[in-house]
């Protein structure tokens, strides 16, 4: 009855109701032109003067009423008044659309971008992304602070967790660090803009974090300030981090929270472990390698929404971008070794589509940076 079925385009349970109705038969001695059992018409089926009715009383609101309104509702209201026998409102709503007379457009679901849609290579799945974040306002017992940095790759799922009292950029540094000098580096990092990542909201002023991995050769990237959706990964890894391990049980120390989480940590791994080994490469970190905060090199990637004139603000300095782009996204990539900072457009319903907007001379300034 599959086979069938499946030749004819139609339903298994098609096919066993001609099967049922052949009772035994070869088939060129069956009729079927018979009309299945039950009535022609549902009992619940409106009439057709009633049907009739609904569509002029609304071909006559369209062209008379004063509100302007001619949809189920003000044609209950009608009728009503004229003191004609009323259906319900979803009734009308049905004949309205069997006949093909709603105006109203359904929203169209369009798909969701794919990961990393604002960065090319991620999007293709030919780089991998860590996105770092930190875990604030939480208090163990006697009264010390907690905060934890996370942090997860987008297409391998890879976690790291490190607790301290108080996550600063050096022990960020350190901490992002071992992780890749553990797992291998990323072709790109994610933050938000907290200072500890970005570095002090001064005039062109680039923290350490942004420093360390433009020496390694990692391109950080700095999501949209209140913009949801681009720090979702990491932002569920923090949920699911509290869920799992802050919120479960009781702690009475440091040591216990860094023991529970360390654990948990391995177990998601080993979860993902498939998922990591198919994700984009890694490479490792050079044993002869030394961090240069001095000379930053390399490029830096800023997402930012414009504003109603078409500019935006990165590094303390506004731009002016494109006026045919208002309150839209732009990624921002500032190319530290060719003094010049270039505007792509984004749009997350057509996110292959990213033209450059404009290029902007940029020349950062080569301070001395204490260490």
């Amino acid at each position: 009855m599959r086979d069938v079925a499946k030749a004819f385009n139609t339903s298994k349970s098609t096919v066993s109701r001609w099967v049922r109705h052949a009772s035994g038969k070869r088939l060129d001695r069956v009729d079927w032109t018979n009309q299945p059992s039950g009535q022609r018409t549902p009992h619940n089926k409106s009439a057709i003067a009633s049907e009739e009715l609904i569509l002029q009383i609304r071909k006559q609101l369209k062209e008379t009423s004063t509100l302007g309104e001619y949809g189920a509702e003000a044609i209950r209201r009608e009728m009503l008044r004229r003191n004609i026998e009323t259906l319900p409102v979803r009734t009308i709503n049905n004949i309205l659309k069997r006949r093909g007379l709603f105006d109203g457009q359904r929203r169209t679901r369009r798909p969701a971008p794919p990961k990393g849609w604002y960065l090319p290579r991620v999007a293709e799945a030919r780089a991998e992304l860590d996105s770092f974040d930190i875990v604030q306002g939480m208090v163990i017992q006697g009264g010390h602070n907690v905060e934890v940095l996370n942090g997860i790759s987008l297409h391998g799922g890879l976690t790291y967790s490190w607790t301290g009292p108080r996550i600063t950029a050096k022990q960020t540094v350190e901490c992002i660090l071992s992780h890749w000098k553990t797992l291998g580096c990323p072709d790109y990092v994610q933050f938000d803009n907290d200072t500890v990542f970005q570095g002090p909201r001064k005039l062109d002023a680039l923290g350490r974090v942004v420093r360390m991995a433009l020496s390694l050769g990692v391109i950080p990237v700095f999501a949209p300030p209140r913009e949801s959706g681009f720090q979702a990964m990491i932002e569920s890894y923090n949920g699911r981090w509290q869920r799992a391990v802050w919120r479960r049980f009781h702690w009475e120390s440091h040591r216990q929270l860094a023991s529970q989480s360390r654990k948990y940590v391995d177990a998601t791994r080993s979860r993902a472990a498939i998922r990591i080994a198919q994700a984009p490469d890694r490479w490792e970190v050079p044993d002869d390698w030394l961090p240069d905060y001095q000379n930053p090199e390399g490029e830096v990637i800023f997402l930012r929404r414009l504003t109603e004139c078409g500019k935006t603000t990165l590094l303390g300095r506004t731009f002016f971008v494109s006026a045919d782009w208002p309150h839209r996204l732009v990624r921002a990539e500032v190319r530290l070794d060719d003094g010049c900072i270039d505007f792509y457009a984004l749009r997350r319903r057509d996110p292959s589509y990213q033209p450059l907007l404009r290029s902007v001379e940029y020349h950062f300034p080569r301070r001395p940076f204490r260490e």
